[in-house]
């Protein structure tokens, strides 16, 4: 029996656990180690060299596509998406023939990733890796900025992961190497993401950023007038108040048709 030696990466320590105690399950796999950011990922890539990885899309530091960049196309082993995407974003990865798995997923549809791995493997079909990662990159690349977004966003609470979808978000406030979501629903959750992280990943034609603190949805917006020194009070339809600073006024104004 063929041993199929597995990385798990994902910043999310319930995430990984799930993977893990889904891949105990079968006695042909072997998990050599695990990854709870980009950085470590490509090290351990490069170090361990599995036959394997699970590798999470969205993480701090480096993206998923970020670390098949870093390790390089040739150097990647078989690779297996975990994704908050909805089911139009990951296309992208299943025209390369690369399975992916979006989150949350049932043990029926984890097995039968697990079932392609093995088949890929078995028949030596990974000969052709490097040019389909290299052509997943490709088509990444070729989108503006932040075209692929998350339809939602993974919250870790009370030993439990939740997903909050991105419609659902009224502005987004940065707490350290953390950022509290605030939703419609009057929740304040955390994640963990940078604020150029989140403006990236939320639609730009719906999200603006109005200080290097706070990204606000603009449908929520109620009101602005003007503060001191070229700074705007933003006031929201629940009557939350935010500072707008100066330095994000012309992108604002050109968000609002101002």
């Amino acid at each position: 029996m063929n041993i199929i030696r597995a990385l798990i990466v994902d910043d999310e320590a319930l995430a990984r656990d799930t993977v893990r105690l889904l891949l105990d399950e079968h006695d042909d796999v072997e998990v050599v180690g695990e990854a709870v950011d980009g950085l470590s990922a490509v090290e351990l890539i490069l170090e361990l060299k599995p036959d394997l990885v699970f590798l999470d899309v969205q993480m701090p530091g480096k993206t998923g596509l970020e670390v098949i960049e870093s390790v390089g196309a040739a150097n990647m082993p078989a690779v297996v998406f975990a994704t908050a995407y909805n089911e139009y974003a990951v296309k992208a990865f299943d025209a390369c023939a690369l399975d992916y798995l979006v989150k949350p997923f049932s043990d029926e549809r984890f097995d039968a990733t697990l079932d392609r791995v093995r088949h890929s493997l078995s028949q030596k079909r990974m000969a052709n890796l490097e040019a389909r990662l290299t052509q997943l990159l490709e088509a990444t690349a070729v989108q503006a900025p932040g075209a692929v977004r998350p339809s939602r966003f993974m919250v870790k609470e009370r030993g439990s992961i939740r997903f909050v979808d991105a419609d659902d978000v009224r502005w987004v406030e940065a707490a350290g190497d953390y950022v509290v979501l605030h939703t419609d629903d009057d929740d304040e959750l955390m994640i963990r993401e940078t604020m150029a992280g989140m403006e990236d990943k939320l639609d730009a034609t719906r999200f603006i950023r109005i200080h290097r603190s706070t990204i606000v949805r603009i449908d929520a917006i109620r009101e602005l007038k003007p503060y001191f020194h070229g700074d705007y009070v933003v006031y929201l339809k629940d009557g939350k108040e935010l500072k707008l600073s100066r330095r994000y006024w012309p992108a604002v104004e050109a968000a609002l048709g101002a």
